[in-house]
């Protein structure tokens, strides 16, 4: 039988080694795909962690993954084709069966199947997936690319398609590290006015190549918020920054009737008081990350308006390297895996 490698933590915070696994077949509504490329994600540090309920060790960690498909397990759907090339993110399947999923709210299914923590994730050789996982990836991305898009990508985009912003609104990106540099890129190329939010007047150089139209140093004496309002408050501020403090420091800038999106995931609790929601009617949502059907729509947005991630990409067995760049920040900005 032939076998693949993985890189694998054997306990929780462990460090990660390479090991050898026998190639499964697929089974019922599923497939097993050759991984070319996956992300490295923060996220995959609550799995490496056990911050998360349920987590089994050994931990494969990975849910930016992009490869092709080698085998099709029994009863999946004929629309899709060994060598096709997909990706799996974030939503890694659904239950079907779940009140949300009986709505077709697929993303907050209360069993989604998450890569690495329901079942093996990207950072090796192959991988088996649910059938209804796959988005295809458009001629013209690479892997490396097309990974990234599957949680970083779609959780930015659609937190900004689905938000209440309609072009030519006022949209603040706070954070433009691993989510907010693709965020601003999205912001500008759907239209919206864009203010980019970071700490330090160096940054701003970027956040204009990027297309940003402002930017608002949030270490700079004048309070962000009052940043915004001298622009005319922020219709909707996309939180990326996982910095509760930061987050909360925006929330006087939106407009009357304005949204504070939450996509990056701050350990402690926010600082908001009521009054500043009521005045104004302001709202705060939290938004999931995205569908299969979701990371296709921002894969096809990506290629027609020359939207790439920024990414470094390490081979398998460096895999380790890769994870510490992650997760202290030195990665600019999306660590990426091969295999090959």
């Amino acid at each position: 039988m032939s076998t693949y490698r993985v890189a694998q933590v054997t306990t929780a915070g462990g460090p990660f080694e390479l090991a050898e696994r026998e190639v499964a077949r697929p089974g019922p509504g599923q497939v097993r795909l050759a991984v070319d490329a996956c992300g490295v994600c923060h996220s995959d540090s609550a799995f490496v962690d056990a911050l998360f309920p349920g987590v089994r060790f050994p931990v494969v960690p990975g849910h930016e993954i992009a490869g092709r498909i080698e085998e099709l397990g029994e009863g999946t759907q004929s629309t899709r084709r060994v060598g096709e090339r997909v990706t799996v993110g974030w939503f890694g399947g659904s239950c079907h069966h779940c009140v949300p999923c009986r709505q077709g709210d697929f993303i907050v299914c209360e069993n989604l199947k998450v890569p690495g923590w329901t079942y093996d994730g990207g950072f090796a050789e192959s991988v088996i997936a649910p059938a209804d996982a796959l988005a295809r990836i458009p001629d013209g991305l690479a892997a490396t690319d097309a990974g990234p898009m599957a949680c970083a990508g779609v959780t930015t985009f659609n937190g900004l398609r689905r938000s209440s912003a309609r072009p030519g609104d006022r949209v603040a990106v706070l954070g433009i590290g691993g989510l907010g540099h693709l965020g601003v890129r999205y912001a500008v190329a759907m239209g919206f006015e864009t203010v980019a939010i970071a700490r330090g007047a160096a940054k701003e150089d970027f956040a204009r190549e990027l297309g940003a139209h402002h930017y608002i140093d949030s270490t700079a004496d004048t309070p962000v918020a009052d940043a915004l309002r001298s622009l005319g408050g922020a219709k909707v501020v996309l939180a990326t920054a996982a910095n509760a403090e930061a987050v909360a420091a925006t929330v006087d800038g939106l407009s009357h009737r304005g949204e504070l999106v939450l996509i990056g995931a701050a350990p402690e609790p926010m600082s908001i008081a009521s009054g500043q929601l009521l005045q104004g009617g302001r709202i705060i949502r939290g938004h999931p990350s995205g569908t299969a059907e979701d990371v296709q729509d921002t894969m096809e947005f990506s290629v027609l308006h020359g939207i790439r991630p920024m990414t470094e990409v390490l081979p398998l067995d460096r895999t380790a390297e890769a994870y510490d760049r992650m997760l202290s920040g030195a990665a600019r900005f999306r660590m990426v895996l091969t295999p090959h």
